[in-house]
């Protein structure tokens, strides 16, 4: 990438590569606390050659809290509550597609594929903090 062009920029030089993974028999309260102690939105599920089979988000844990309220019972397995709908991003795309892929997505982040295999996880803010040294956004420079 070197020019400023929005169209050059790719989502493998904007997504976070350290990345926090569980296993799908991972406690889910273990989850949680994952969570809460790396302040992240959401882990992505691997099985044991590291594919993604799916991701846990905040959203899946309040559902669980919630479950647990009127159930009184908390606890099981990632697998059991993880999200397996998931949208993912090739590491080669472009950016700017990307944000027209989200635009119209209930998701906040996208797993980063590379020839198949997790290799990042892209979110909203990811894509705006690339963004915004784009030609269109110097216009919002210092707005409010």
């Amino acid at each position: 990438m070197t020019t400023g062009s929005t169209l050059q920029l790719r989502v493998r030089d904007h997504m976070t590569t350290a990345l926090v993974t569980v296993a799908p028999e991972t406690e889910i309260t273990q989850v949680i606390h994952l969570l809460i102690e790396h302040d992240i939105s959401g882990v992505p599920v691997v099985d044991g050659g590291g594919r993604l089979v799916g991701i846990v988000t905040e959203r899946d844990c309040i559902a669980i809290a919630a479950d647990a309220g009127y159930f009184d019972e908390w606890g099981g397995p990632a697998r059991d509550f993880m999200s397996t709908d998931l949208e993912t991003v090739d590491a080669d795309s472009s950016l700017v597609d990307l944000a027209v892929r989200m635009k119209d997505s209930r998701f906040r982040r996208f797993p980063v594929l590379d020839k198949g295999a997790l290799v990042g996880v892209i979110s909203r803010r990811d894509v705006l903090q690339a963004l915004r040294g784009g030609a269109w956004f110097k216009g919002l420079e210092g707005s409010t």
